[in-house]
């Protein structure tokens, strides 16, 4: 093909789509902040630049000259592709100042709300009394967030529903604030009504401005304070009238963000007042959503698709099968790991797709408060969600970490 792409990340998520490009015959040109990222290897050139490095990216891509620059599995680095392709001319998959209701929470809302998405009931933030007083208009029940992060990074449940207002209070809602602004990237901070129900994530595909559904996966997620996601399950098991509503508001969340052509990556509440968007990314999903358990439960590849759109080449969302898939990730409590023990019998597990440690003796490690402290998963593929589900629950028993307190 003789034809080059940037990508935007060498982690580990990034590697299936790296792989992908690799298989058309593309030249690939790699960034990432992080001089051992694992897909460097694979690079035709390594780049150790910042992702979110908008100018020195451009002034690398006029440099080395791709035919187009995409990333599959990171937000920020969604802008960043937008950002560069536009300033090259590229023919804009995403607008770059649409990239940015795809990536920042502010924008992403007012976005949703101008163009009567349903959403939650929320606050923009920019210092700790507007915070104090949205709090206030929120009954004490609500969510602290950063506006411009992910992986559940800053994320943290507020609920004074049962206290009195006081310095033990504020002083609380301080910490929270201060927390939730050191993981925002630009500094502000959103906080919304807390939503309940059953959450699940939409994995889309759009093609000449016309999306696919391909997957609804449900999400497992830790309980409060924190909301990190610890599993996730393919075909959702919904009510099918549910699922069609879920379905509604995506493609209406997809037009909201004016993305014509590319991957998305929908969460969504099913509160008792109906479906309503979390998030939207004009990415992949993450979690190997959709580089493991998308290819498990429906045939459809996902990673391999995003690539042959962004080489302009033509792509296949046909279903192949319909069947389950499931991935567990690893918790630990706050200490340092003494030892991991694995059981033999894991690798004689029918149904075990993958397993992988993260960690390892002597590490030091936090309980579960972003995606950061997780220590490993597994990935399962059974008939059923049901089957996969209890296959990846059964490795997990194979599994031992010992912790010991500091």
């Amino acid at each position: 093909m003789g034809k080059k792409m940037m990508i935007l990340g060498a982690s580990a998520l990034q590697v299936p789509a790296i792989k992908k490009a690799k298989e058309l015959g593309f030249e690939i040109i790699l960034v990432d902040y992080d001089d051992n990222a694992v897909g460097f290897p694979l690079a035709d050139v390594k780049l150790v630049v910042s992702t979110l490095d908008q100018e020195e990216v451009y002034r690398q891509a006029l440099i080395h000259k791709p035919d187009v620059v995409i990333t599959s599995t990171s937000d920020g680095p969604v802008r960043t592709a937008a950002y560069v392709n536009e300033k090259l001319g590229k023919k804009p998959d995403l607008a770059y100042e649409d990239s940015l209701c795809a990536t920042i929470k502010s924008y992403m809302r007012d976005r949703l709300k101008e163009n009567g998405v349903p959403i939650p009931e929320y606050y923009v933030i920019h210092d700790y009394m507007q915070l104090r007083e949205a709090v206030s208009r929120l009954g004490g029940y609500c969510i602290v967030k950063p506006a411009d992060n992910a992986g559940s990074r800053g994320v943290v449940l507020v609920d004074f529903r049962h206290t009195k207002q006081g310095e033990s209070n504020d002083r609380k809602l301080k910490e929270i604030y201060e927390y939730s602004k050191s993981n925002s990237r630009n500094g502000i901070v959103m906080t919304e009504e807390f939503m309940t129900g059953a959450e699940v994530s939409v994995e889309s595909m759009t093609v000449d401005g016309e999306t696919t559904i391909i997957a609804i996966t449900d999400k497992f997620i830790t309980p409060p304070p924190y909301f990190v996601e610890i599993g996730h399950s393919q075909p959702s098991r919904l009510a099918e009238d549910t699922k069609e509503e879920i379905k509604k508001i995506t493609l209406q969340a997809v037009k909201a963000i004016r993305l014509q052509n590319g991957p998305s990556h929908t969460e969504v509440k099913v509160t008792p007042k109906g479906p309503k968007i979390v998030e939207i990314a004009a990415r992949l999903g993450g979690d190997f959503i959709t580089s493991k358990l998308v290819p498990l439960s429906t045939g459809v590849d996902m990673v391999g698709n995003s690539v042959l759109l962004a080489a302009g080449e033509q792509t296949d969302l046909t279903g192949k099968c319909a069947k389950g898939a499931a991935i567990r990730f690893i918790q630990g409590t706050p200490g340092r790991i003494k030892k991991i023990t694995v059981d033999d019998g894991i690798n004689a597990l029918e149904g075990l797709e993958e397993f992988v440690l993260y960690k390892k003796a002597g590490d030091k490690i936090d309980s579960t408060k972003s995606s950061n402290d997780r220590l490993g998963h597994v990935i399962a593929g059974g008939e059923t969600a049901e089957e996969a589900m209890s296959i990846a629950e059964k490795a997990l028993e194979f599994v031992h970490i010992d912790i010991e307190e500091e």
